[in-house]
Formats: C-alpha cells, structure tokens, sequence
C-alpha cells in the first residue's frame, strides 16, 4: 500500500502567512482551486529535476512545472552554471549588459517571425507591451481577444466584475469564441478600421474546461482577414512557447504572427519574458516607452541564452510531446481499467485532463487529489507540464500512484460515477 501524505507544517505555514500576507498565498498559487485543499502542500522546501520536496518532506513528481517556467528540469547544471558564470560579473547595473544583445540575437535567428527583441520579466509586462505597440502602430483602440483566454492581470485583461476591475477597462476589448471565423469576421466587420489587434494563444487552453485545438483552416482564415484589415497578429506564447516548436507555436500551427509574447520556459525559472516582432512594427515599438526596474538584469538573460540553446540541442519539443503521449495513453488505459473515462485534451507537452464520469468535476478533483497524496502532483482545474527531466523511471512510478488513485476512487464511490 502506498504512503498517504501529510503536510502539518505546510498547513502551519500558510496559517501564519494568512496573518501577515493577502489570502496567505495570492494569484495563480492561491490554495482556492486545489480541491480539497488539506490534499496539497502549499510550500516547497527544494526541487531537484523533476522532483519537489514540500516543507513536510514529502516528495513529488511535479507535473505542474511551477505553472509552466520548469522546462529543462530544476536545478538544470547547464542553466545554473551560465547563471553564476554571468553573477560573478554583474546582473542589475547602471548600463545594460552585452547578453542581452547576444540573446536577442539568437532569438530572431531562431524564431522566424522575429526581426527584433524585446525584454521584460512576466507574461503580462509583454502581452501588454504587445497591445501598446499594435495601438501605436494603428492608431485604433480597441482589442480583440477570446472569451476564457488569459493573457495577464492588467485591468483590460481581466473579467469585467472583478475586484478593482471598472468597466471602463473594458470598454474597448471585444471578447469573441474560440474557433468561430464567421464571428470574427462579423466583429471586424461591425467595428472596421477600429481593431488594433487579435490577440490569442495559439490554442484555446482555459482553465476548468478541455483544451482545443484550432479547427483546420483556422488560423490561415484569421490571418486572411487580419492582413486585409491591417489588424496586427498578437501570439500569446507565453504557457505554449518552446513546449510544441523551438520556431513558435505559430510554426506548429502553420501561420505568421506580427508579435509573439514569450516567458515561462524561456529560462528554466530565471525571471525574464520576451516580445519578438517584425520590422513593420519595430518602429511602432520603439516610440512606446515601457520599462521596469529589473528588466535588464543580466543573470536571467544568460539563463534564457543557455536553456534555449539546451533545447534547441536536444529537440525538446519533441521530446517532451513524446513523453506526455507515452504517460498520458496509459493513463488512461489504467482509469478505463476501473470503469473511468479520463479525457485528454490540448498538446501532449501540456495536456489538460478530464473525468467525463462526473460533468461536476468533483470526481476529478477526488482523484487528483488523491494522486498528489500519493506523490505525483497533479491539479483539476490547469492544464498540467511535461518537461526534458520528466524521464521513463518518473513515468512507471507515476502510472503506479495513478493506478492505487484509481483504485481508491472506486473503493470510495463504487459504480456511482459509472458510465
């Protein structure tokens, strides 16, 4: 029988920090969507590879990826050893350092759409500079973008009735569904001359709900119209990027994109992101004035320098698709061995996994949970990460937690849930 865990200390922990810090753990970390919340630890203690140990000492398979930035394993020697190499010689000082030309650099030689660079630190900071140079550039207001899609916390970006959210930061972004070309260009339509950009993840990939594809056709027709209607192309690649095609997601899915937005894998967990574009627009991005205190910190560029050229070598995307289809098809082998229908949906690299027994979700949750328990951790409500350190040992182990989670679901609920 497998060890159940514990987490005293981490429950402790955030216990404390709820005194002292908004909601004890805020943003995308916030413990609210782990159902039931007393299954996960909130605090880890190391990582190592594809491993994190909580503050309780327990170990887990972390198919979470600290949300996606883990991507070449923590603690990465190649990552780590450019990382100090560039500390011993500065990392936030008075002038710029000359990495950041080198990296920039490598990512236009690398990705096709991209004539120039632009750094950051988060996903928001580029998908909003993103917006600000597409306005520039048109000189329209307005921002088209899917419904569900999520592209930062900016106030235009959020859901109109959130917390500190007005409707006058939304009154110029158009919120349309995935996948529907006869709406999009009804809305270019009704608000021609008026759209200074479309911007989207190169697939639909929401929380609580499957992932989609783009329907055959989709992204040419978009492209189509957007050129004919001097819209500029926004990529969010910020959760996708370096996980489906070291060129761009776009390349995976056979379209030009004017701006790609990069971050989480970038640098194995460094802090940067990054806008690439094209020479049409690189005018446009220089007249917008944006910058930040940390943006030209040189440690995380030689980081992202390193991690890219590491998986450009090895292929990652590749590697990491293989082994997410190699874990995921007997996962779900092993749930239809216990009479569960567990739905796979969005890229193998960052697959979003589903019950279909219970539309409610609550019989997912019970068996995430009891997975993370077990040590594999895995949530109900995101979609999860593979990663190059995610090996074939991690895979048998985690296929063993799955299989013992199963078996305990069905020993809780019996046929209840049975299709």
């Amino acid at each position: 029988m497998m060890k159940i865990y514990n987490y005293k200390k981490s429950h402790a922990l955030f216990k404390k920090a709820a005194e002292i810090i908004p909601c004890g753990i805020y943003g995308h970390y916030s413990p609210s969507p782990l159902v039931p919340a007393t299954a996960y630890p909130f605090y880890t203690a190391k990582a190592k590879g594809s491993r994190i140990w909580d503050v309780d000492g327990n170990e887990f398979i972390d198919y979470m990826c600290a949300y996606g930035p883990m991507v070449t394993g923590y603690g990465n020697p190649k990552i780590e050893a450019a990382a100090a190499k560039q500390n011993k010689l500065g990392n936030c000082t008075t002038a710029v350092p000359p990495i950041m030309v080198e990296l920039a650099e490598y990512m236009t030689d690398l990705i096709p759409c991209a004539d120039w660079a632009f750094f950051a630190k988060n996903g928001g900071d580029v998908t909003n500079y993103a917006v600000m140079v597409a306005r520039a550039a048109t000189g329209r207001d307005k921002i088209l973008m899917i419904s569900g899609g999520y592209h930062g916390v900016s106030p235009w970006m959020q859901t109109a009735g959130h917390h500190g959210v007005m409707d006058d930061d939304k009154k110029n972004v158009i919120a349309i569904k995935w996948n529907d070309i006869a709406q999009f260009e009804k809305t270019v339509s009704e608000n021609k001359g008026k759209i200074a950009c479309f911007i989207s993840s190169p697939y639909h990939h929401p929380v609580f709900c499957d992932n989609e594809y783009p329907a055959d056709g989709y992204w040419q027709s978009i492209e189509k119209i957007c050129r004919r209607e001097g819209i500029v192309i926004i990529t969010d690649d910020i959760r996708a990027g370096f996980r489906l095609d070291m060129r761009g997601s776009n390349e995976f899915f056979g379209y030009k994109s004017d701006l790609i937005c990069y971050c989480k894998a970038l640098a194995n967990g460094y802090p940067i992101s990054a806008l690439v574009g094209s020479k049409d627009l690189m005018n446009a991005a220089s007249k917008v004035f944006y910058t930040g205190s940390y943006w030209f910190s040189a440690v995380p560029m030689a980081a992202a320098l390193a991690n890219l050229k590491e998986m450009k070598r090895t292929n990652a995307p590749a590697f990491m698709l293989k082994q997410g289809e190699k874990l995921l098809n007997s996962m779900v082998k092993i749930a239809s061995n216990y009479g569960y229908d567990l739905k796979v949906s969005g890229a193998p690299s960052m697959p979003y996994l589903r019950i279909t027994n219970d539309p409610s979700l609550m019989l997912h949750q019970e068996w995430c949970a009891e997975c993370t328990k077990r040590g594999a951790y895995f949530t109900s409500h995101h979609n999860w990460f593979i990663s190059t350190a995610h090996d074939d040992k991690d895979i048998k182990k985690t296929w063993d937690i799955v299989d013992d989670a199963f078996k305990a679901i069905k020993k809780k609920f019996g046929d209840e849930f049975q299709l």
